[in-house]
């Protein structure tokens, strides 16, 4: 055979292997097509051509077993199990492996990480993390970028992998990674940064020693709605720990220029701004006074006016822990129209979790005073609040948050004209609070005792029957003994067959 036809034959063979992992990748795109791939074995054949001396052959194949591995755990398994990836994390840490393969080559890691902590756990066990170290130090911005998402990746699942991530040293590689000017580098590494930060205090300090809370606030007001959703989310993750690094975030003088991006177009940037706020007001009464103080609770209500459904959730949360604080805060919270937003949110919205949250936060607002009470009550709050817990389809969670709050907003409502329809439809252990309310006030309110007669409001109690000796029992004597005696025989049941006896006893002179 002549040397002419020895390379026609090498050169068919290159041919076939390119068409080969072409089609497969090109297959691989497509989720019908997997099960029919792994079936095939496709993985066994796949995995010598990730050493092929051709650099795109090599890249094409890690590109189809990414593909393969991204669609769901078990094809990520059969990756691991067929022991691709130390092939992968070998050729990643070679000086002269191309950026397309490296690219195509991480895409396999976290394809694989992405699923579970097992198999995340798998990644960092094959020595991964060192590799995608050494591609986050790379010039090239692709290959930094698909880096930090396979690490984004491995730290999102539990503290175990995140504290992995950080002890290879990635943080202070990623935060400059958010300097670099490419936008989507900036977006996955402030998501791998915020995946890193939100399982424990201790991780969200190592965030924050490297210095990006300041390079993340600078980036609040940047164009790219993409980006303003991470570097939020970023900064709620760290800032939800404790008191000291919320009170670093708000130092970095993000307030109030971050109230603006409430009304951004992209509902995520606009969720991840109310967590950010929630997650500061949460800490202390001194940190909620400052978002306060810029105009930080009329900012989240008007949000809430023009959101729905999950999105609503942590302006409702952010309004109740404001309020939680103090009888000011509180205060702040109803001056700015807050009450009535989130009435509407409890009439509108059609989750039980967020209308468990925002039964809780009225019964943050409305536990302070009596004109904290008022504020809830005539907005008729209590019956939407004692139909949700009576209501057999509302979740426990909401029956239990609906319950609470309406307790404790009664303890202070002195407003009588909220609390008599209750008397006619609430169950006894709601009843007992609406009745020791009553047994406060009307010893002091002629003009209420007047009118709690003509309503038929007494009339109402002395149907109640409760047990000799029971608090109960005891409000309603409060009660009675507001009035002559005369008058409470007179709507005292059966009195009226009382009087049709005594007419038909009685003998005319």
């Amino acid at each position: 055979m002549s040397q002419r036809q020895i390379l026609q034959v090498f050169e068919q063979y290159q041919k076939a292997r390119t068409q080969f992992v072409q089609t497969v990748a090109d297959l691989a795109a497509r989720l019908q097509n997997t099960e029919t791939l792994q079936n095939a074995g496709v993985m066994s054949l796949l995995r010598p051509l990730l050493l092929d001396a051709v650099p795109t052959i090599q890249q094409t194949a890690a590109l189809a077993l990414g593909r393969l591995a991204n669609y769901n755990d078990d094809l990520a398994e059969a990756v691991v199990k067929g022991d691709i990836l130390p092939q992968l994390v070998y050729s990643l840490a070679e000086q002269n492996t191309q950026r397309f393969y490296k690219k195509s080559a991480t895409f396999v890691l976290r394809a694989v990480a992405k699923h579970s902590p097992e198999l995340a756990q798998a990644v960092v066990d094959c020595g991964a993390l060192d590799a995608l170290v050494i591609s986050l130090e790379e010039f090239d911005p692709g290959v930094k970028e698909a880096a930090a998402w396979a690490i984004g990746y491995i730290a999102r699942h539990n503290a175990q992998l995140s504290q992995a991530v950080v002890d290879a040293g990635v943080v202070p590689l990623l935060v400059l990674c958010i300097q670099e000017p490419e936008i989507a580098l900036k977006r996955v590494a402030a998501s791998a940064l915020s995946d890193i930060a939100k399982h424990s205090p201790e991780l969200a300090q190592t965030v924050v020693d490297t210095g990006a809370i300041a390079h993340l606030a600078q980036m609040i007001l940047n164009p790219d709605a993409k980006l303003k959703r991470q570097v939020f989310s970023a900064l709620s993750q760290i800032a939800k720990h404790s008191v000291d690094v919320a009170e670093m975030v708000v130092e970095a003088e993000i307030f109030p220029a971050a109230l603006v991006c409430l009304k951004d177009p992209d509902e995520y940037v606009r969720k991840n701004v109310a967590t950010l706020i929630r997650e500061i007001t949460k800490h202390t009464p001194e940190l909620s006074q400052i978002i306060v103080n810029v105009g930080g609770v009329a900012a989240v209500i008007d949000y809430l006016g023009d959101s729905k459904g999950n999105v609503c959730l942590p302006g409702i949360m952010m309004l109740g822990y404001v309020a939680t604080h103090s009888e000011n805060l509180a205060m702040a919270v109803i001056l700015s129209k807050g009450v009535p937003q989130l009435a509407i949110c409890l009439e509108e919205e059609q989750e039980d979790h967020i209308k468990a949250a925002t039964a809780w936060a009225f019964g943050q607002i409305g536990r302070h005073t009596p004109e904290h009470a008022k504020a809830v009550a005539v907005l008729l709050v209590f019956p939407k609040l004692l139909n949700l817990y009576l209501d057999t389809e509302s979740s426990e969670d909401l029956q239990v948050k609906a319950k609470k709050a309406l307790k404790s907003i009664l303890q202070k409502c002195t407003y009588l004209p909220a609390l008599e329809p209750l008397l006619y439809e609430a169950p006894s252990n709601i009843l007992k609070h609406v009745i020791c309310q009553f047994s406060k006030v009307l010893p002091h309110d002629s003009k209420a005792r007047r009118l709690f007669v003509t309503s038929g409001g007494l009339k109402k109690v002395q149907e109640i029957k409760a047990e000799p000796g029971s608090a109960i029992q005891e409000y309603i004597n409060a009660i009675n003994s507001c009035y002559p005696e005369e008058i409470i025989r007179y709507y005292s049941p059966g009195y009226s067959e009382t009087l049709l006896e005594r007419i038909d006893n009685y003998q005319p002179v």
